[in-house]
């Protein structure tokens, strides 16, 4: 497992990186424990949660059980120094939390507590803003997506806010590094100026949905985070398991994630399927597992920090542990040029 510079930190993390949001929903605690065993075992030393996880769906009596399971594990095993510990304060709007407060000074100081509490540590790595109180264009909100509305002083005032509460946080031992999620290149590039502006926590990462079927952070974002050196920290890289394969049309397993959200957040399109079967093909023609392409293709990214990844049974986990050791020839990567260009924005 290779490792990379998160950003401008000291924090070297693995270039996978385990996602953990069906603990708790799907996965029972003792499954997620032996999903981090097997991860640590092939390397992986990066764990990503939230407040706010598990979903699918997300349940107010479920909210924080993934973390409870993070914990759990800690306090059973002792090995809480193998680990570099992501999670997330969710922002406005998701009333299951806070009562959809928006992300501030307050809301970080209360929200740190509780999480430290949940997953019995005295440190977050990479504390992370899991959307900006303004909205964004994410999670297919691009398609009607319009910032007129957005109040530029009220928000560069509320940055600062949470800065300098960050900076206390870093400052108490609570937390160690910030980063940011379904953020924007205006955004990110907002949180850069002031906290250089202002002596305050650098953002070490950006945490965006990134995929061989959703390929948005390609343009001005990648751009930003190569002059600024924030590491993209891709979710959904296997499109919610689009890309394995498993699904069809009229094809859902009984278990997986489209099982409880039939359209995978918006993912689900008649024009996605032509998209998945040209990457398939490739695939086939080369002898590769799909989800092992798909993993290894993002690892391939210039910008990218660690792809982060989930499943929901040890032998899925595997499977995915293999992208590590896959490098992709300049042919496969040719081939995925071309689809890619046929099918550039299929959800």
């Amino acid at each position: 497992m290779r490792m990379k510079k998160l950003g401008r930190t000291d924090l070297d993390v693995s270039e996978l990186c385990l996602g953990s949001m069906t603990w708790g929903s799907q996965n029972t605690m003792d499954e997620g424990h032996a999903q981090i065993d097997m991860a640590l075992d092939h390397g992986v030393n990066f764990i990503d949660t939230a407040e706010m996880y598990p979903v699918n769906p997300v349940l107010v009596e479920t909210i924080g059980k993934t973390e409870e399971v993070i914990g759990e594990w800690f306090a059973r095993t002792g090995r809480r120094d193998e680990v570099i510990l992501a999670t997330k304060i969710s922002g406005a709007g998701q009333r299951m939390v806070r009562d959809g407060a928006p992300i501030s000074a307050k809301t970080i100081r209360e929200a740190v507590e509780s999480s430290l509490r949940r997953l019995q540590t005295d440190v977050i790595d990479l504390y992370q803003l899991h959307w900006p109180n303004r909205g964004s264009y994410h999670f297919r909100q691009n398609w009607a997506f319009n910032p007129s509305a957005q109040p530029r002083g009220a928000t560069l005032d509320n940055m600062l806010d949470v800065l300098e509460e960050m900076q206390r946080q870093v400052d108490a031992g609570r937390i160690r590094h910030v980063g940011l999620s379904n953020e924007s290149a205006w955004g990110t590039a907002q949180w850069l100026r002031i906290a250089e502006e202002h002596g305050l926590p650098r953002v070490a990462s950006i945490q965006n949905e990134y995929s061989l079927l959703c390929r948005i952070f390609d343009l001005d974002l990648a751009e930003l985070c190569h002059h600024e050196d924030v590491g993209l920290l891709a979710f959904s890289p296997l499109a919610c398991g689009l890309l394995s394969g498993k699904y069809g049309p009229d094809r859902i397993p009984e278990g997986s994630r489209r099982s409880v959200a039939p359209e995978l957040g918006g993912r689900v399109s008649p024009r996605v399927w032509p998209a998945i079967d040209a990457y398939l093909a490739i695939a086939r023609k080369h002898g590769l597992d799909p989800v092992q392409m798909a993993l290894a293709w993002c690892r391939t990214r210039p910008f990218m920090g660690s792809v982060i990844f989930g499943a929901t049974s040890l032998k899925q986990l595997e499977t995915a542990l293999g992208a590590a050791e896959l490098d992709l020839s300049d042919e496969v990567l040719k081939e995925i040029r071309v689809a890619h260009k046929a099918h550039p924005m299929p959800y």
